[in-house]
C-alpha cells in the first residue's frame, strides 16, 4: 500500500510525532508532504522517512476563520492542491492528518480518484474551533473520507455529535515505545546537575506554550505549595501566541517565582527531562482529544496529575495510576503537588501502575497493527 501523507505543520506537534510513527512501517512506499518548512522535517529526516515541502507560503486560515476568511485562502491554496493532486496519482491512498490537510486532501481525493483517510487528532468543538471550520471538516470528512480515525473516544464523541457520520470513525489511541522511555540514573542525575534541579521536588510541564494549555494555572498553584517544590515548562509558542508567555513572565514575576520556574523551550529530549521531574502536571483548561504527555510520563514511571476532561479521562484512573483535577482549579493542583511530595511511596506505586498500563495499552506495534488493518478493511483500493 502506497500511502501519501499529509501534514499542515512545520513543528513537531503531537499529531506531528504520531504521524512519523504511523508512517514508519511505510518508509519504502510512501511520502510526507508538509504545508511548512521546519523543525519538523528535520525530523522526519532523521528517521529516514520521505519528506517534501510542498509549500513555503504561509496558509491564512487559522481554527477560528470565518467563512469569508476560508474562502479567501481557497484562491490561496490552488497550487498547493495542484501539486497535490499530481503527487497523489503516484500513491494509493491520500491520509490527511491535520484540518487543513483534511481541505487540501479532500479536493485532492476527488481530482486524482484515490481514496482518503482523516486522522482526527482535534474534539471538533466549539471551544476549539469556529463554526464556520466545524461544518467544513464534518462536511469534507463526510463527503470524501473513506475512514476517520479517532485518537480517543472523546474525539469521536464530538465528530459524531458534529453531525459526523459515525459509521466511517474508528478510535486508535496513540501508539509509543516504550523502551525509549527507559532511561538510566546516571543520566538523570548528570541532567538535574545541569538544570540545577538537585534536591528539589520537581513538577514538569511538557506542551506548547498557549492559554488554554493552562501553564499559568500550574504558576498559580506553585505560589500555594512549599517552597521546595519548582516547576519547569517546556515547550514554546507556535501559533502566534508569543503574548501570552509574556503574560506568564510577569505572572512568574508577580508571584515572586523566579527562582521557582524554569522556562526550557522547545527540547528534543523529553523523555530524558520527564525522567528528571518527580511529578508531571497536565493541566489544560478545554477538553484534551488524547494527551499524549499523560502517557509519556506514564512511561517514565512519572506520577500525573491531569485534567479531569476529555480524552484525559480515558488514560489516567484516579488513585489508581495518576490524579485527575478540575480544570482551571490552582488550588485543587496545589493540594495534589503537596500530596505527591508529601507520600512518595503511595505516588511511586501509582507510577509504577501507570508504566505497566500504558506499556500494554499504547505499545506502537500493536496500534500499527491495528491502523494498517483498518486500513486493508475500510479504504477500497
Amino acid at each position: 500500500m502506497r500511502i501519501l501523507f499529509l501534514d499542515q505543520s512545520g513543528k513537531p506537534g503531537g499529531a506531528e510525532l504520531c504521524l512519523m510513527d504511523i508512517a514508519k512501517p511505510y518508509s519504502d512506499r510512501s511520502l510526507i508532504g508538509l504545508f511548512a518548512d521546519g523543525s519538523f522535517k528535520d525530523l522526519l529526516q532523521q528517521n529516514h522517512l520521505p519528506v517534501e515541502v510542498l509549500t513555503t507560503q504561509k496558509i491564512k486560515v487559522s481554527k477560528e476563520s470565518n467563512f469569508s476568511q476560508g474562502f479567501k485562502s481557497l484562491r490561496q491554496l490552488l497550487p498547493l492542491i495542484t501539486k497535490v493532486i499530481k503527487r497523489a496519482r503516484k500513491y494509493d491512498l491520500i491520509y490527511a492528518n491535520t484540518q487543513k490537510a483534511l481541505v487540501v486532501g479532500s479536493i485532492a481525493s476527488f481530482f486524482a480518484r484515490r481514496p482518503l483517510v482523516y486522522h482526527l487528532h482535534d474534539i471538533l468543538s466549539k471551544e476549539h474551533f469556529s463554526q464556520t471550520n466545524l461544518r467544513i471538516a464534518i462536511n469534507l470528512a463526510n463527503r470524501f473520507a473513506s475512514l476517520v480515525i479517532a485518537n480517543s473516544q472523546a474525539s469521536q464523541i464530538a465528530f459524531i455529535k458534529a453531525g459526523g457520520n459515525p459509521d466511517i470513525i474508528e478510535i486508535v489511541y496513540n501508539g509509543f515505545e516504550p523502551k525509549l522511555y527507559q532511561k538510566s540514573e546516571s543520566d538523570i542525575k548528570q541532567l538535574k546537575q545541569q538544570l540545577e534541579l538537585e534536591g528539589k521536588f520537581v513538577v514538569g510541564h511538557f506542551s506548547r506554550l498557549a492559554p488554554w494549555k493552562g501553564q499559568h494555572i500550574l504558576i498559580a498553584a506553585l505560589a500555594q505549595c512549599p517552597p521546595d517544590v519548582t516547576a519547569i515548562l517546556v515547550g514554546d509558542a507556535l501559533f502566534g501566541e508569543q503574548d501570552y508567555v509574556k503574560k506568564l513572565h510577569q505572572q512568574v514575576a508577580e508571584l515572586g517565582l523566579e527562582n521557582r520556574v524554569k522556562f526550557l523551550g522547545f527540547r528534543s529530549n523529553i523523555p530524558q527531562l520527564m525522567a528528571a521531574c518527580d511529578l508531571i502536571a497536565h493541566t489544560s483548561t478545554a477538553p484534551e482529544p488524547f494527551g499524549r504527555v499523560i502517557v509519556e510520563a506514564m512511561l517514565c514511571r512519572k506520577p500525573v496529575v491531569a485534567a479531569k476532561a476529555g480524552g484525559a479521562m480515558e488514560l489516567v484512573e484516579h488513585g489508581m495510576n495518576g490524579f485527575l483535577v478540575t480544570p482551571g482549579e490552582p488550588q485543587e493542583l496545589a493540594q495534589v503537588i503537596t500530596t505527591c511530595l508529601q507520600e512518595p511511596e503511595i505516588t511511586a506505586t501509582m507510577a509504577s501502575n501507570a508504566r505497566n498500563t500504558a506499556s500494554q495499552r499504547f505499545d506502537m506495534t500493536t496500534i500499527n497493527q491495528q491502523i494498517n488493518l483498518l486500513l486493508s478493511e475500510k479504504v477500497n483500493i
